[in-house]
Protein backbone atom coordinates (compact mmCIF):
# COMPACT_ATOMS: atom_id res chain seq x y z
CA UNK A 1 0.00 0.00 0.00
CA UNK A 2 2.34 2.33 0.72
CA UNK A 3 4.79 1.30 -1.68
CA UNK A 4 2.02 1.94 -4.31
CA UNK A 5 1.64 5.24 -3.14
CA UNK A 6 5.58 5.95 -3.01
CA UNK A 7 5.98 5.09 -6.30
CA UNK A 8 2.77 7.38 -7.59
CA UNK A 9 4.31 10.36 -5.80
CA UNK A 10 7.59 9.76 -7.30
CA UNK A 11 5.83 9.55 -10.58
CA UNK A 12 3.82 12.90 -10.42
CA UNK A 13 7.02 14.88 -9.50
CA UNK A 14 8.46 13.18 -12.55
CA UNK A 15 5.73 14.63 -14.72
CA UNK A 16 5.67 17.92 -12.99
CA UNK A 17 9.59 18.18 -13.73
CA UNK A 18 8.82 17.63 -17.30
CA UNK A 19 6.52 20.39 -18.02
CA UNK A 20 7.78 23.57 -18.74
CA UNK A 21 4.95 25.32 -16.99
CA UNK A 22 5.28 27.14 -13.46
CA UNK A 23 2.99 26.04 -10.72
CA UNK A 24 -0.16 28.16 -9.10
CA UNK A 25 1.96 30.23 -6.62
CA UNK A 26 4.68 30.93 -9.45
CA UNK A 27 7.43 28.64 -8.44
CA UNK A 28 9.14 26.53 -11.15
CA UNK A 29 8.52 22.90 -10.61
CA UNK A 30 12.01 22.11 -9.51
CA UNK A 31 12.25 24.76 -6.66
CA UNK A 32 8.65 23.00 -5.53
CA UNK A 33 10.22 19.25 -5.68
CA UNK A 34 13.79 20.06 -4.02
CA UNK A 35 11.37 21.89 -1.06
CA UNK A 36 9.08 18.95 -0.51
CA UNK A 37 12.24 16.45 -1.12
CA UNK A 38 13.77 18.41 2.18
CA UNK A 39 11.06 17.07 4.43
CA UNK A 40 10.71 13.57 3.09
CA UNK A 41 15.03 13.31 3.30
CA UNK A 42 14.22 14.10 7.28
CA UNK A 43 11.82 11.98 7.58
CA UNK A 44 13.82 9.41 5.67
CA UNK A 45 17.27 9.03 7.67
CA UNK A 46 14.97 9.59 10.96
CA UNK A 47 13.11 6.75 10.44
CA UNK A 48 16.14 4.77 9.60
CA UNK A 49 18.10 5.61 13.15
CA UNK A 50 15.23 4.73 14.98
CA UNK A 51 14.81 1.46 13.29
CA UNK A 52 18.25 0.63 13.76
CA UNK A 53 18.07 1.61 17.54
CA UNK A 54 14.66 0.50 18.24
CA UNK A 55 15.98 -3.25 16.60
CA UNK A 56 19.13 -2.91 18.62
CA UNK A 57 17.47 -1.85 21.48
CA UNK A 58 14.85 -4.38 21.56
CA UNK A 59 17.12 -7.14 20.97
CA UNK A 60 19.47 -6.00 24.63
CA UNK A 61 16.23 -4.99 26.62
CA UNK A 62 14.64 -8.33 26.04
CA UNK A 63 17.66 -10.26 26.75
CA UNK A 64 18.26 -8.55 29.97
CA UNK A 65 14.83 -9.01 31.14
CA UNK A 66 14.53 -12.74 29.96
CA UNK A 67 17.93 -13.36 32.08
CA UNK A 68 18.89 -10.98 35.18
CA UNK A 69 17.47 -12.05 38.75
CA UNK A 70 14.46 -11.54 40.39
CA UNK A 71 10.62 -11.99 39.87
CA UNK A 72 10.15 -13.21 35.79
CA UNK A 73 7.26 -11.66 34.16
CA UNK A 74 5.25 -14.11 32.13
CA UNK A 75 6.13 -13.42 28.30
CA UNK A 76 3.08 -14.03 26.80
CA UNK A 77 1.29 -11.32 28.72
CA UNK A 78 4.00 -9.48 27.02
CA UNK A 79 2.84 -10.04 23.84
CA UNK A 80 -0.59 -9.32 24.67
CA UNK A 81 0.17 -5.91 25.70
CA UNK A 82 2.24 -5.32 22.85
CA UNK A 83 -0.42 -6.05 20.57
CA UNK A 84 -2.82 -4.10 22.12
CA UNK A 85 -0.72 -0.77 22.29
CA UNK A 86 0.03 -1.65 18.63
CA UNK A 87 -3.79 -1.57 18.23
CA UNK A 88 -4.38 1.84 19.99
CA UNK A 89 -1.64 3.67 18.52
CA UNK A 90 -3.39 3.20 14.92
CA UNK A 91 -6.33 3.89 16.58
CA UNK A 92 -5.53 7.18 17.23
CA UNK A 93 -3.51 7.37 14.23
CA UNK A 94 -6.41 6.87 11.88
CA UNK A 95 -8.37 8.98 14.58
CA UNK A 96 -5.77 11.86 13.31
CA UNK A 97 -6.19 11.32 9.48
CA UNK A 98 -10.07 11.73 10.30
CA UNK A 99 -9.67 15.27 11.02
CA UNK A 100 -10.17 14.47 14.96
CA UNK A 101 -13.62 13.79 14.24
CA UNK A 102 -15.45 10.53 15.97
CA UNK A 103 -18.37 10.50 13.50
CA UNK A 104 -16.02 9.80 10.33
CA UNK A 105 -13.50 7.99 12.68
CA UNK A 106 -15.99 5.90 13.69
CA UNK A 107 -17.73 5.23 10.47
CA UNK A 108 -13.75 4.77 8.80
CA UNK A 109 -14.16 1.90 11.01
CA UNK A 110 -17.10 0.59 10.16
CA UNK A 111 -16.82 0.64 6.60
CA UNK A 112 -13.18 -0.89 6.75
CA UNK A 113 -13.45 -3.62 9.61
CA UNK A 114 -17.18 -3.99 11.23
CA UNK A 115 -19.39 -4.40 7.62
CA UNK A 116 -15.83 -6.67 6.09
CA UNK A 117 -16.45 -9.57 8.48
CA UNK A 118 -14.88 -12.09 5.52
CA UNK A 119 -11.43 -9.84 4.81
CA UNK A 120 -10.68 -10.32 9.20
CA UNK A 121 -10.95 -13.67 8.41
CA UNK A 122 -8.24 -13.39 6.09
CA UNK A 123 -6.02 -11.06 7.99
CA UNK A 124 -6.52 -13.46 11.22
CA UNK A 125 -4.19 -15.77 9.64
CA UNK A 126 -1.01 -13.50 9.71
CA UNK A 127 -2.23 -11.91 12.90
CA UNK A 128 -1.79 -15.16 15.14
CA UNK A 129 1.31 -16.45 12.96
CA UNK A 130 2.99 -12.60 14.37
CA UNK A 131 1.01 -13.23 18.06
CA UNK A 132 2.99 -16.84 18.34
CA UNK A 133 5.73 -15.31 16.59
CA UNK A 134 6.59 -12.89 19.12
CA UNK A 135 6.11 -15.78 22.00
CA UNK A 136 8.68 -17.42 20.38
CA UNK A 137 11.16 -14.58 20.05
CA UNK A 138 11.03 -14.35 24.12
CA UNK A 139 12.43 -18.16 23.95
CA UNK A 140 14.90 -17.00 21.76
CA UNK A 141 16.15 -14.35 23.71
CA UNK A 142 15.59 -16.10 27.10
CA UNK A 143 18.30 -19.05 25.44
CA UNK A 144 20.52 -17.24 22.81
CA UNK A 145 23.16 -14.34 23.66
CA UNK A 146 21.87 -11.06 22.53
CA UNK A 147 24.39 -11.00 19.53
CA UNK A 148 24.19 -14.48 18.77
CA UNK A 149 20.39 -13.94 18.44
CA UNK A 150 20.54 -10.65 16.58
CA UNK A 151 22.40 -12.22 13.54
CA UNK A 152 20.43 -15.53 13.23
CA UNK A 153 17.41 -13.45 13.36
CA UNK A 154 18.47 -12.09 9.73
CA UNK A 155 17.20 -15.67 8.77
CA UNK A 156 14.17 -14.22 8.17
CA UNK A 157 15.53 -11.99 4.76
CA UNK A 158 15.78 -15.52 3.68
CA UNK A 159 12.45 -16.93 4.57
CA UNK A 160 10.93 -14.15 3.10
CA UNK A 161 12.76 -13.91 0.02
CA UNK A 162 11.44 -18.04 -0.79
CA UNK A 163 7.81 -17.05 0.36
CA UNK A 164 7.84 -14.07 -1.86
CA UNK A 165 8.97 -16.78 -5.21
CA UNK A 166 6.24 -19.10 -3.94
CA UNK A 167 3.54 -17.09 -3.46
CA UNK A 168 3.92 -14.01 -5.05
CA UNK A 169 6.09 -15.18 -8.13
CA UNK A 170 8.66 -12.64 -7.38
CA UNK A 171 12.20 -12.92 -9.38
CA UNK A 172 15.60 -12.46 -7.58
CA UNK A 173 18.52 -11.70 -9.60
CA UNK A 174 21.55 -14.34 -9.41
CA UNK A 175 23.03 -12.00 -7.16
CA UNK A 176 20.04 -11.87 -4.35
CA UNK A 177 20.28 -15.74 -4.67
CA UNK A 178 24.30 -15.53 -3.61
CA UNK A 179 23.80 -13.20 -1.06
CA UNK A 180 20.80 -15.36 0.31
CA UNK A 181 23.22 -18.52 -0.24
CA UNK A 182 26.16 -15.88 2.22
CA UNK A 183 23.35 -15.53 4.79
CA UNK A 184 22.89 -18.78 5.38
CA UNK A 185 26.28 -19.12 5.60
CA UNK A 186 26.71 -16.26 8.02
CA UNK A 187 24.54 -17.58 9.83
CA UNK A 188 26.01 -20.91 9.94
CA UNK A 189 29.20 -19.95 11.00
CA UNK A 190 28.00 -17.64 14.28
CA UNK A 191 26.21 -20.90 15.25
CA UNK A 192 29.82 -22.84 15.48
CA UNK A 193 31.76 -22.93 18.35
CA UNK A 194 29.16 -20.49 20.08
CA UNK A 195 29.78 -21.63 23.82
CA UNK A 196 33.11 -19.92 22.85
CA UNK A 197 31.00 -16.74 22.62
CA UNK A 198 28.99 -17.41 26.02
CA UNK A 199 30.35 -15.27 29.39
CA UNK A 200 32.10 -17.27 31.88
CA UNK A 201 29.53 -16.24 34.63
CA UNK A 202 26.21 -18.08 34.51
CA UNK A 203 22.71 -16.55 34.06
CA UNK A 204 19.66 -16.07 36.47
CA UNK A 205 18.10 -18.59 33.60
CA UNK A 206 18.97 -21.45 32.82
CA UNK A 207 19.90 -21.78 28.93
CA UNK A 208 19.30 -24.20 26.34
CA UNK A 209 20.91 -23.23 22.74
CA UNK A 210 19.29 -25.69 20.80
CA UNK A 211 15.84 -24.55 22.20
CA UNK A 212 16.91 -21.21 21.41
CA UNK A 213 17.92 -21.91 17.94
CA UNK A 214 14.94 -23.66 17.13
CA UNK A 215 12.62 -21.02 18.14
CA UNK A 216 14.83 -18.08 16.14
CA UNK A 217 14.41 -20.42 12.67
CA UNK A 218 10.35 -21.35 13.36
CA UNK A 219 10.02 -17.87 13.90
CA UNK A 220 11.92 -16.69 11.01
CA UNK A 221 9.52 -18.98 9.13
CA UNK A 222 6.69 -17.26 10.31
CA UNK A 223 7.85 -14.05 9.71
CA UNK A 224 8.70 -15.04 6.41
CA UNK A 225 5.17 -16.47 5.61
CA UNK A 226 3.06 -13.69 7.58
CA UNK A 227 5.07 -10.75 5.89
CA UNK A 228 4.50 -12.27 1.98
CA UNK A 229 0.79 -13.04 3.29
CA UNK A 230 0.43 -9.39 4.80
CA UNK A 231 2.39 -7.70 1.78
CA UNK A 232 -0.23 -9.83 -0.53
CA UNK A 233 -3.26 -8.32 1.35
CA UNK A 234 -2.46 -4.86 1.42
CA UNK A 235 -1.79 -5.38 -2.53
CA UNK A 236 -5.41 -6.34 -3.18
CA UNK A 237 -7.25 -4.99 -0.62
CA UNK A 238 -7.93 -0.95 -0.23
CA UNK A 239 -7.83 -0.93 3.19
CA UNK A 240 -4.41 1.28 4.51
CA UNK A 241 -1.76 -0.08 6.29
CA UNK A 242 -3.10 1.15 9.85
CA UNK A 243 -6.07 -0.66 9.46
CA UNK A 244 -4.90 -3.36 8.64
CA UNK A 245 -2.50 -2.89 12.01
CA UNK A 246 -5.92 -2.42 14.14
CA UNK A 247 -7.12 -5.85 13.09
CA UNK A 248 -3.37 -7.30 13.65
CA UNK A 249 -3.15 -6.14 17.10
CA UNK A 250 -6.77 -6.55 18.38
CA UNK A 251 -7.11 -10.26 16.49
CA UNK A 252 -3.12 -11.01 17.99
CA UNK A 253 -4.26 -9.71 21.40
CA UNK A 254 -7.54 -11.75 21.70
CA UNK A 255 -5.53 -14.94 20.64
CA UNK A 256 -2.90 -14.07 22.94
CA UNK A 257 -4.81 -14.26 25.94
CA UNK A 258 -6.69 -17.79 25.05
CA UNK A 259 -2.38 -18.51 24.77
CA UNK A 260 -2.14 -16.72 28.72
CA UNK A 261 -5.20 -19.43 29.75
CA UNK A 262 -3.41 -22.47 27.50
CA UNK A 263 0.11 -22.21 28.67
CA UNK A 264 -0.04 -19.62 31.95
CA UNK A 265 -3.17 -19.67 33.23
CA UNK A 266 -2.38 -20.92 36.82
CA UNK A 267 1.09 -18.80 36.99
CA UNK A 268 -1.21 -15.82 36.51
CA UNK A 269 -4.09 -16.24 38.43
CA UNK A 270 -1.32 -17.04 41.53
CA UNK A 271 0.35 -13.93 40.58
CA UNK A 272 -1.14 -11.60 38.29
CA UNK A 273 -1.48 -10.67 34.83
CA UNK A 274 1.02 -7.77 35.94
CA UNK A 275 3.87 -9.52 37.61
CA UNK A 276 7.26 -8.64 37.85
CA UNK A 277 6.40 -5.76 35.26
CA UNK A 278 8.73 -2.95 35.91
CA UNK A 279 10.34 -0.20 33.55
CA UNK A 280 12.57 -2.26 31.27
CA UNK A 281 9.60 -4.81 30.70
CA UNK A 282 7.06 -2.14 29.72
CA UNK A 283 10.66 -0.67 27.38
CA UNK A 284 10.50 -4.27 25.80
CA UNK A 285 6.64 -4.14 25.22
CA UNK A 286 6.96 -0.11 24.04
CA UNK A 287 9.61 -1.17 21.58
CA UNK A 288 7.90 -4.35 19.89
CA UNK A 289 4.53 -2.26 19.28
CA UNK A 290 6.10 0.69 17.78
CA UNK A 291 8.64 -1.58 15.53
CA UNK A 292 6.28 -2.65 12.37
CA UNK A 293 5.28 1.15 12.53
CA UNK A 294 8.53 2.68 12.13
CA UNK A 295 9.14 -0.66 9.27
CA UNK A 296 5.54 1.38 7.74
CA UNK A 297 7.44 4.83 7.86
CA UNK A 298 10.62 2.98 6.42
CA UNK A 299 9.30 1.44 3.72
CA UNK A 300 7.65 4.48 2.24
CA UNK A 301 10.11 6.87 2.44
CA UNK A 302 13.62 4.37 2.23
CA UNK A 303 15.06 2.12 -0.47
CA UNK A 304 16.47 -1.44 -0.12
CA UNK A 305 19.89 0.20 -0.06
CA UNK A 306 19.25 2.26 3.19
CA UNK A 307 17.30 -0.27 4.81
CA UNK A 308 20.50 -2.27 4.91
CA UNK A 309 22.30 -0.08 6.30
CA UNK A 310 19.57 0.20 9.47
CA UNK A 311 19.98 -3.51 9.73
CA UNK A 312 23.71 -3.41 9.09
CA UNK A 313 23.97 -1.23 12.19
CA UNK A 314 21.28 -2.70 14.57
CA UNK A 315 23.42 -5.78 14.16
CA UNK A 316 26.73 -3.76 14.60
CA UNK A 317 25.12 -2.24 17.69
CA UNK A 318 23.57 -5.41 19.63
CA UNK A 319 27.76 -6.81 19.58
CA UNK A 320 29.50 -3.94 20.35
CA UNK A 321 26.55 -4.08 23.23
CA UNK A 322 26.43 -7.79 23.88
CA UNK A 323 30.15 -7.37 24.58
CA UNK A 324 29.91 -4.49 26.99
CA UNK A 325 26.51 -5.60 29.24
CA UNK A 326 26.81 -8.97 28.64
CA UNK A 327 30.26 -9.92 28.74
CA UNK A 328 29.83 -11.58 25.37
CA UNK A 329 33.23 -12.83 23.96
CA UNK A 330 33.70 -12.93 20.14
CA UNK A 331 34.94 -15.67 18.07
CA UNK A 332 36.62 -15.87 14.57
CA UNK A 333 33.70 -17.52 13.67
CA UNK A 334 31.16 -15.19 14.96
CA UNK A 335 32.89 -12.25 13.35
CA UNK A 336 33.38 -13.84 10.20
CA UNK A 337 29.63 -14.99 10.47
CA UNK A 338 28.46 -11.45 11.03
CA UNK A 339 30.66 -9.95 8.56
CA UNK A 340 28.68 -11.91 5.55
CA UNK A 341 25.26 -11.71 7.35
CA UNK A 342 26.04 -8.00 6.97
CA UNK A 343 27.28 -7.98 3.46
CA UNK A 344 24.30 -10.82 2.33
CA UNK A 345 21.67 -7.90 3.73
CA UNK A 346 23.45 -5.05 1.22
CA UNK A 347 23.75 -7.25 -1.82
CA UNK A 348 20.02 -8.28 -1.32
CA UNK A 349 18.77 -5.10 -1.46
CA UNK A 350 21.54 -3.30 -4.06
CA UNK A 351 20.53 -6.08 -7.14
CA UNK A 352 17.12 -6.01 -6.85
CA UNK A 353 15.83 -7.09 -10.97
CA UNK A 354 14.88 -4.79 -13.08
CA UNK A 355 11.38 -4.67 -13.99
CA UNK A 356 10.97 -6.14 -17.61
CA UNK A 357 10.07 -3.07 -20.00
CA UNK A 358 6.64 -4.13 -21.84
CA UNK A 359 7.13 -4.66 -25.77
CA UNK A 360 4.93 -2.77 -27.94
CA UNK A 361 4.35 -3.41 -31.31
CA UNK A 362 3.80 -1.19 -33.93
Amino acid sequence: MYKNRSVSENGLNESLADTPYQSANGLPPSTLNESSAAPKNTIRYASLFILMVQNAAQTLVMRYVRVRPGDMFVSTTAVVMSESIKCLTCLLIIFHEEGYSVLQWWSHLCQNIFRQPLDCLKISVPAVVYMLQNNLLYVAASNLEAATYQVTYQLKILTTALFSVVMLRKELSRLQWVSLLLLFVGVALVQVNSEAGKKASHDAVEQNQVIGLTAVIIACLMSGFAGVYFEKLLKNTPQSVFVRNVQLGFIGAVFGLATVAVKDGARVKEHGFFFGYDFAVWSVILLMSVGGLVVAVVVKYADNILKGFATSGSIILACVASVYFFEFRLSIEFCLGTVLVILSVFMYGKFVPVPKKPVIHT
